[in-house]
């Protein structure tokens, strides 16, 4: 049986159909629309923290194409794949619950930061975010984004600690040393119906999307991928009733001096 943390073989398993995720195109957009950067992304510096195979560092590229992208990660297989999906961004394998200090090159470096998806998967989401901090620079924006609502068969499998609600996050977000902006609900009512449709199909989900494209099982599960496509759109989603808990902070300025 797969262990739940083992990402070297998850994203092995994993990695077309979460290229094909409609919520992961959901995130992406929020994200990118809450970084408040503008043209081509000159002088902007982020770090993607737990960058997994490199999709939203792609996303980020994409849009800004002069931007500097680094990704921690903590599997080697995701490290891999990224550096060949995007070689002009930098990605490192690093576990950020240990007490390793960054290189004085990587240390403060950061002006932006996203963490998505990742925080659910952590028994010290805490200590992950206070060591993820070395990487910014003072006044660093950090976007946050987690899974809320029930838990389905496929996230127990791939790890899942915990969902959130808002107020948790924000209070992690203070707790780690980071100033909230805003932290609420998005994604109702599609992304919701999105995610009751994935835990209604259980734990046949995790044979869908790890069985191949060949299946008619995986051919349903893409089906059905490619419908909310059409449906998980910010714009049609903004009440903070929705099951995707999205959220900013800074950095604190220091006053010293």
């Amino acid at each position: 049986m797969t262990h739940r943390d083992d990402w070297d073989l998850h994203w092995k398993e994993f990695n077309q159909t979460a290229e094909e995720n409609p919520a992961q195109n959901y995130r992406r957009e929020m994200i990118l629309s809450l970084l408040g950067v503008s043209g081509s992304g000159e002088g902007m510096r982020l770090v993607d923290l737990g960058s997994g195979q490199g999709d939203m560092a792609a996303t980020i590229q994409s849009r800004f194409p002069s931007a500097n992208i680094m990704g921690l990660e903590l599997s080697n297989s995701g490290t891999e794949i990224s550096r060949r999906k995007i070689p002009n961004a930098r990605f490192i394998q690093r576990n950020l619950l240990d007490t390793t200090m960054p290189p004085a090159d990587q240390r403060g470096w950061a002006t932006h930061a996203v963490c998505a998806e990742v925080l659910e998967h952590l028994d010290d989401p805490a200590l992950f975010l206070k060591n993820a901090k070395q990487y910014m620079s003072e006044g660093c924006r950090l976007v946050v984004t987690v899974p809320g609502g029930p838990m389905s068969a496929y996230d127990k499998h791939i790890g899942h600690r915990r969902h959130w609600r808002a107020e948790e996050i924000e209070s992690l977000m203070r707790q780690a040393g980071f100033t909230p902006e805003r932290v609420s609900g998005a994604g109702f009512p599609f992304f919701n119906l999105y995610r009751c449709v994935v835990i209604l199909r259980g734990r046949k989900l995790i044979q869908d999307v790890g069985s191949g494209p060949s299946t008619s099982a995986s051919l349903a599960a893409r089906m059905a991928m490619s419908l909310f496509h059409g449906l998980i759109r910010p714009n049609l989603n903004s009440s903070r009733s929705g099951w995707q808990i999205v959220g900013t902070a800074r950095v604190p300025q220091s006053h010293a001096g």
